[in-house]
């Protein structure tokens, strides 16, 4: 079949070289503009766009999915199915029934749970054991369209994002070549999903990293590595801030200790009292605007005074 493929993120490049690799003929990446990134904003292309022109694809770069002029284009490039892969818009009424075959999309979680931009952040911080990929096909409504296929993936409990989604875009990129070629041959099936089993998993903001230290050590550590390696969990000791990259729960405290004080600070040891007795200990800080440091290093440049306390506001000078 002629595929059309939507994507931008370095997460829909496995997908768009599965298909290549299998010999399907995709004639039209669409992907985000360029956009300027780093301290020189320079104008960078999305790995998408990086791939395709790599394979000398054809690249479509819409400011507006609704725009007429891609519309057209869409239309031109004789498209039977559509592929989306986190392409980062909203597609329209008129350009999800364009293709013959319609569009279907790789979606990073085990739906109808965790529709929305942040399937996986969202599931680790809600402390799920388990994530996978879902095949849909796409409607009008956010990630609600029938289902044609999944596949399931345990959730360790020390792994962050990154390292989930990389294992995940592997596997929805074998996903979806199995898909594309049962639609191709005509013999797919799509279950509709229970609308009422549905949960969000909105987009992430910085403001989500904010550490709050009443909670158990688990919600915390699940927090923590949730938002690894953006927008990463913080908090406040004094006046500064700490990006917190890496923890780890241990035992219970001993005694009522309040939540966000220094139990333990020497050594390769920084541990936290969290709520419910809890404890959590802190593996690698990044003081503002410096490296990251694990516990040692960070405890001789930055030592931790009696009675401290992380909070999560910073503490009037």
């Amino acid at each position: 079949m002629k595929i059309a493929f939507f994507g931008t993120p370095s997460f829909a490049v496995p997908s768009l070289e599965r298909l290549l690799a299998s010999g399907q003929r995709v004639v039209m990446v669409v992907t985000q503009p360029d956009r300027r990134r780093g301290r020189g904003q320079r104008q960078q292309y999305s790995p998408v766009k990086t791939t395709a022109l790599a394979h000398n694809l054809p690249v479509v770069q819409p400011d507006r999915a609704r725009n007429p002029e891609f519309n057209e284009q869409l239309s031109a490039c004789g498209a039977e199915l559509g592929v989306v892969v986190a392409y980062g818009q909203i597609l329209p009424d008129h350009i999800l029934h364009a293709p013959v075959h319609g569009i279907i999309n790789v979606h990073a979680s085990l739906l109808p749970r965790y529709r929305g931009a942040a399937p996986i952040q969202r599931a680790i911080i809600a402390g799920e054991r388990e994530t996978g990929i879902t095949m849909i096909r796409l409607v009008r409504e956010m990630d609600a369209g029938p289902m044609l296929a999944r596949v399931v993936r345990s959730i360790g409990s020390d792994e962050t994002s990154d390292v989930v989604e990389h294992a995940l875009a592997e596997l929805g990129a074998d996903l979806l070549l199995s898909t594309v070629q049962t639609i191709e041959a005509g013999q797919h099936k799509e279950e509709p999903q229970d609308h009422a089993l549905a949960t969000l998993a909105p987009r992430l903001t910085k403001e989500d990293g904010r550490v709050d230290w009443s909670l158990p050590a688990a919600a915390i550590h699940n927090l923590i590595r949730g938002l690894h390696p953006w927008p990463h969990a913080f908090t406040f000791l004094g006046s500064s801030r700490y990006v917190v990259h890496r923890s780890d729960v241990v035992d219970a405290h001993p005694g009522t200790r309040t939540p966000g004080a220094v139990i333990a600070a020497s050594g390769d040891a920084l541990h936290v009292a969290c709520g419910e007795g809890t404890t959590l200990a802190l593996h690698a800080l990044q003081p503002e605007g410096r490296r990251v440091l694990d516990t040692r290093a960070f405890l001789v440049g930055y030592p931790v005074p009696p009675n401290a306390t992380f909070r999560s506001e910073p503490e009037a000078r």
